[in-house]
């Protein structure tokens, strides 16, 4: 398209789409989470508003439980009842029923027949409440909870026995005390919640604080234990309903059941409007949209200015580097714009900088290349030549030694030794470089890095007491999958640099002829500890003379040594085979008080053939 040949044209459109898509996915984020936490905010209040309701009610039945007990204690009611006379039942049931006020206070006789019935308008007076399951269990023994169904609501009762007696009582009678769950409790737990309240029985709303919840199904709400939304009166609710007492009996269930189908426990219905609760969401969508729309025309004014800020100076030099390009002249220098007012500053510093690049690149290459083959080399020849150089000496002077007539045994045997000793030495430095230059073929297996350690610092001693090393090894240690040669070779090159620091330690620090106090001491510690990843740690220290830290940050270079016999290739080549079975070494040392080797390993993540074995390239 023309329109995107332009590269003014191609950053102004991508500027502004950009800011386009970054403003309406903030806005889009940002209406999401707020509307899903106002939505959340309003179940978890729907929630907590039907935890109080419950047990505020629990509170309200606990108080009257207590009360109908004391009250079925006191003497006056008992010998008021023995008398099993209503007149003389009823004022003492009203007085009481007017102390704990309750809304409804029933007393019977040892046969269930009503002897005062407070609270009760006539239709709902009861002559005989022998058949009702609770004041049978009470004439039992035992109190019973239970519910019982009015015109406009659902009471709640406790019922309690009411005897004499203590070793063989005598049943006198019972004691029921109840209060209503209507619009009056309905309401003050409005007041307490800030919620419509609700309270449903056997299929339908009793009472209610919001006129048009006398619509809802219970039903419909009872099967879900999360919140509903619902459509009343033209406003949307949400509403959650929970059962009151489950375990509590009703009036004419059968004995032993907790109240027959699961529509005949009352339960609370909790509503809140949704429409109310979620007002302030429309404010705050038009004040986003407002400042989104602001936002984008700011974004995309500011995207035209950068792109043609942009572009303007580049528009000279991208013709000189197209020109570069067509001729392959690297060295071809741009023209670097003057110091007039309009010019721009970041064009003259390109420029300029670019030709310094072009004239400085290819030498430098050609000049880096060349040192580093000549500096690697160098290294690599001197260190050769010098480690090679001595045993050949000595190998010479053994061949002489050989040739000589009439020589003894046991010359002979110690010109072969030397050979051997030299032969040895010779195959070491050459593996060494090797090892260094060719790729590291690891064998895998399970192995015992505890049992690892004693073995290198048993090689390492070769049979040496002094100097003394310690092992504190953690029994916790797991086997873990590595190339358990190589891990012995590493740490006895490592025990045999720590041994001779601190011979040389010890030789520096000591006056000639001197005892030598340290023989007791334990100045080399090789530990072991499990990681909580499955990984396992090896630390080496040493009471060596310790390195300075120009020294510390080289050890690992190749070539780099500060012993005059060494190779500088030992703990470079003990980093690469760390590393290459994906462990990790680090080191740390002090001046005058020792050096310390950390080593971490783990299981080796490549899995293993038929054979047991594996490979890695380092």
């Amino acid at each position: 398209m023309a329109v995107l040949s332009s590269l003014t044209n191609r950053i102004f459109l991508a500027s502004a789409i950009l800011a386009v898509l970054s403003i309406a996915a903030a806005v889009y984020v940002v209406n999401v989470s707020v509307t899903a936490q106002a939505e959340a905010e309003l179940q978890r209040g729907l929630e907590e508003a039907s935890a109080l309701v419950q047990q505020y009610r629990a509170l309200v039945f606990d108080n009257f439980t207590r009360q109908a007990h004391l009250v079925a204690d006191l003497p006056r009611l008992k010998a008021a009842v023995s008398e099993d006379d209503p007149p003389t039942v009823l004022p003492i049931a009203t007085e009481y029923r007017r102390q704990i006020d309750s809304d409804r206070f029933v007393v019977t006789n040892s046969v269930g027949r009503v002897l005062a019935d407070v609270g009760a308008t006539t239709s709902q007076q009861p002559g005989d409440m022998s058949a009702i399951p609770a004041v049978r269990r009470a004439l039992a023994g035992r109190e019973t909870a239970w519910f019982w169904p009015q015109e406009r609501s659902v009471l709640q009762v406790v019922t309690v026995p009411v005897w004499i007696g203590l070793d063989q009582p005598q049943m006198l009678g019972t004691l029921s005390v109840g209060f209503h769950l209507d619009e009056a409790l309905a309401r003050r737990f409005k007041r307490l919640t800030e919620s419509e309240i609700a309270f449903a029985f056997a299929g339908r709303v009793q009472s209610t604080t919001l006129a048009a919840a006398r619509t809802v199904n219970p039903e419909a709400l009872i099967r879900s234990t999360a919140p509903v939304r619902l459509s009343l009166g033209g406003d949307d609710y949400v509403a959650l309903m929970r059962p009151l007492d489950p375990g509590a009996r009703l009036h004419g269930s059968a004995e032993g059941t907790s109240g027959g189908r699961s529509d005949d426990i009352p339960t609370v219905i909790v509503l809140r409007s949704r429409s109310e609760q979620l007002r302030f969401l429309s404010w705050l969508h038009r004040a986003l949209g407002l400042t989104a729309i602001i936002a984008v025309l700011a974004a995309t004014l500011l995207s035209y200015g950068v792109a043609r800020t942009i572009t303007r100076p580049l528009g000279a030099i991208t013709a000189a580097m197209r020109e570069m390009a067509a001729t392959g002249d690297l060295t071809r220098k741009l023209t670097v714009p003057g110091d007039g007012f309009w010019e721009d500053e970041d064009a003259r510093v390109l420029a300029s900088t670019f030709n310094t690049m072009t004239g400085s690149i290819a030498r430098f290459q050609r000049e880096a290349a060349l040192r580093e083959r000549l500096s690697s080399l160098g290294r690599l020849s001197t260190i050769v030549a010098h480690e090679i150089r001595n045993p050949l000496m000595i190998i010479k002077t053994s061949l002489r030694t050989l040739k000589r007539h009439g020589i003894q045994p046991g010359q002979l045997h110690a010109a072969v030794a030397d050979i051997e000793e030299e032969t040895a030495r010779l195959n070491r430095i050459v593996s060494e470089v090797l090892d260094f230059a060719r790729p590291i073929q690891f064998e895998y297996a399970p192995a015992d890095v505890n049992a690892l350690c004693e073995a290198a610092a048993a090689a390492s001693a070769a049979g040496e007491t002094w100097p003394l090393i310690r092992m504190d090894l953690d029994s916790r240690v797991p086997p873990i999958v590595i190339d358990a040669e190589r891990v012995r070779l590493t740490l006895v090159n490592i025990l045999t640099n720590a041994r001779q620091a601190v011979i040389t330690s010890l030789a520096a620090s000591r006056p000639p002829g001197a005892p030598d106090a340290r023989r007791d001491e334990e100045d080399i510690v090789v530990s072991t500890r499990a990681q909580a990843d499955g990984s396992v740690a090896i630390g080496i220290r040493d009471r060596g003379a310790g390195m300075a830290a120009d020294d510390l940050t080289r050890i690992f270079e190749p070539y780099f040594t500060t012993k005059r016999a060494g190779t500088g290739l030992g703990l470079a080549i003990a980093k690469n085979v760390i590393e290459g079975m994906g462990g990790s070494i680090g080191v740390s040392s002090t001046v005058g008080q020792g050096t310390e080797i950390r080593i971490v390993l783990g299981s080796h993540p490549q899995g293993t053939d038929a054979a047991g074995r594996a490979q890695a390239r380092v």
